[in-house]
């Protein structure tokens, strides 16, 4: 039987002494390389991303997209190292996001973005009311790695309430160490609400608009100014937010036949819960009902870590 080259190799090296030490010195090798190679879990790669941001009021979409997003487009595309530039444009305002070539050192693409940005000012229209250029950086990092939905089967349970576990989570879960940043998604903002009642403005001789006049004056934190002393200048500050319920009850709003007419006087204030931003909802929709039928309310808090 002729063999062939793979078959005389192989004859040759089973007829040598020296191939099991030759095994061997291959396996040890291969060993002493798996202990030496750097290794980790989670290696950081640089993926650098950023959005700019640019202010545009009173333009409708069609006139952002025509004389922000795309000549900012265009200029943005030409950064070395710069991989796709994408835009979105609506009324008000452009949103370019510029996305860097993996492996490009995260602080390089930065400044070089930056230059960019203030040296492409001549192609932003003058006179119009186009705002500076906002950049914001992003990276694989600002990426969550871990998201928690809060839900409940129980009825009374609405979105108010999770939204105050969330964010007792919010504050426990920020003490656990190479957490970055803890955003909650979902939970609307605390809020206090004036409700006035129309009766009762009339027969003070106060209008609403007066009423909205006088929260919105005593609402006002300023700083008007240093107060020098021997020890420095002290900034002086005036006036205070409003912090709870009896802040804004007991405003006072005018003076009727010698009276004090506060706000609680007419109008009713609570404690109340603004309208969500954003909106999550858990569980599977009903067959042949609305999208929203079968579902809950949730929460979400999205954990993202420290590079």
């Amino acid at each position: 039987m002729r063999l062939g080259i793979s078959g005389r190799l192989a004859k040759a090296f089973q007829a040598q002494a020296l191939t099991p030490v030759l095994a061997l010195a291959g396996l040890m090798l291969g060993l002493a390389a798996v202990m030496m190679t750097p290794r980790e879990e989670e290696p950081q790669i640089d993926v650098t991303m950023a959005n700019v941001i640019v202010p545009f009021p009173g333009a409708s979409a069609r006139d952002v997209e025509h004389l922000v997003a795309t000549p900012l487009e265009r200029v943005l595309s030409e950064i070395e190292g710069s991989k796709h530039v994408y835009s979105a444009s609506r009324t008000g305002v452009a949103v370019l996001t510029v996305e860097f070539e993996v492996g490009v050192p995260r602080q390089a693409a930065l400044v070089r973005l930056h230059d960019k940005v203030l040296s492409s000012g001549d192609v932003l229209p003058q006179g119009l009311g186009v705002g500076p250029p906002l950049v914001k950086p992003l990276g694989i990092d600002d990426v969550p790695v871990i998201a928690l939905t809060l839900w409940s089967d129980d009825p009374a349970v609405d979105r108010e309430a999770l939204a105050e576990v969330a964010r007792t989570l919010q504050t426990e879960l920020k003490r656990v160490p190479g957490t970055r940043g803890i955003e909650v998604i979902g939970a609307p903002e605390r809020a206090l609400r004036v409700v006035p009642d129309s009766t009762k403005l009339a027969a003070h001789g106060l209008s609403l608009s007066e009423l909205g006049a006088a929260l919105a004056a005593a609402n006002v934190v300023a700083e008007p100014g240093l107060r020098v002393t021997a020890d420095g200048a002290i900034p002086v500050t005036v006036g205070t937010w409003f912090a709870n319920v009896d802040d804004i009850a007991e405003l006072q709003i005018a003076v009727a036949e010698g009276k004090s007419v506060r706000v609680a006087d007419v109008a009713e204030v609570r404690a109340d819960a603004d309208r969500p931003e954003t909106y999550v909802w858990h569980g599977t929709p009903a067959a042949g009902r609305g999208p929203l039928d079968g579902r809950v309310p949730a929460v979400t808090l999205a954990v993202s870590k420290k590079p």
